[in-house]
């Protein structure tokens, strides 16, 4: 695989769900875990839709396209059950939830094609409009700058070297930040995938599905998960149970995230228990399966700081 991480990449795994109505942005604001009251156009929202028992369903992208449109971009695997969940939820609200995957092109930006497109770096978070062009600063890839790119179906695709699939992919691990796929659904409350230490969690706004178990993991000194990235020689899939060598029996975390490795082998973020990562001897799949080896996150956890 090519390790130049410097282009363009369609992103065929994410879908998009249009919210739009002049209810929109307030009932988002009222469901999912960060502030959308306060989202303005030039910003984009990391944010998740929770379980009542505070457990992540889906996890997104969050930005307007219009002071009463947003569009969330998430996991295509987890866009139908999401929006039908969601969608129980609008009651009287003069809101509408839609799929609309079919009505826009996702394209991933690396390295140079986003000062390309935009004419500057975007930072995290941050959202430029070009026209129906949306562009919003992703999470970095090691020193390499990420983009997501948006625009309705038609707009040519932007400029770049095209890059694989699989090299973005390995891309989104190295960012450290996890978007939940369908084998992951109910097993994490939010801190256990640090969505509080990369802006996925306002702990400043109102109420919303799960928002007493996760004030209470945060402020109760409860979190005994984290995420972590590491690095195996062998295969790694979304799912998979890890276990530490000094309980076999019992698993002590999960894979969140792969992608094969430019160099060889296989990246990952993990969710382990805080123990666990401590004590060493991991393993995936089993007590011996292949060899878990933790890397250093790319941003501090907001118990460290």
């Amino acid at each position: 695989m090519s390790t130049r991480f410097d282009g363009i990449c369609p992103l065929p795994h994410l879908g998009v769900i249009r919210a739009e109505g002049e209810d929109a942005v307030k009932f988002l604001h009222g469901q999912l875990t960060h502030d959308f009251a306060l989202l303005d156009m030039q910003h984009a929202r990391l944010t998740a839709f929770l379980s009542a028992k505070g457990r992540m369903q889906a996890s997104f992208i969050g930005f307007k396209r219009s002071p009463n449109e947003v569009l969330l971009v998430c996991s295509r695997d987890l866009l139908a059950p999401t929006l039908k969940r969601l969608s129980m939820f609008v009651l009287r609200a003069k809101a509408r939830l839609t799929d609309a995957s079919a009505d826009f092109l996702l394209y991933g930006l690396a390295g140079s094609a986003i000062e390309q497109i935009a004419g500057n770096p975007i930072a995290v978070s941050a959202k430029a409009d070009f026209g129906q062009i949306s562009v919003v600063g992703l999470a970095p890839a090691g020193a390499t700058a990420r983009a997501l790119w948006v625009a309705p179906v038609g707009t040519p695709a932007p400029a770049g070297e095209l890059l694989p699939e699989a090299l973005w992919a390995w891309g989104e691990v190295q960012s450290g930040v996890a978007t939940l796929t369908a084998p992951l659904v109910d097993a994490f409350v939010p801190q256990m995938l640090n969505y509080e230490s990369v802006d996925g969690v306002s702990f400043k706004k109102g109420c919303y599905p799960g928002q007493e178990v996760v004030a209470r993991s945060q402020f109760r000194g409860a979190i005994k998960r984290r995420a972590f990235l590491a690095h195996a020689e062998a295969e790694l899939q979304a799912g998979q149970e890890v276990f530490a060598a000094s309980d076999p029996e019992q698993a002590c975390g999960q894979v969140v995230q792969a992608a094969a490795a430019p160099g060889g082998g296989w990246d990952a973020i993990v969710a382990l228990q805080l123990a666990a990562a401590e004590a060493g001897g991991l393993h995936a799949g089993s007590a011996t399966g292949p060899a878990l080896a933790l890397g250093r996150l790319p941003y501090a956890l907001k118990d460290d700081l």
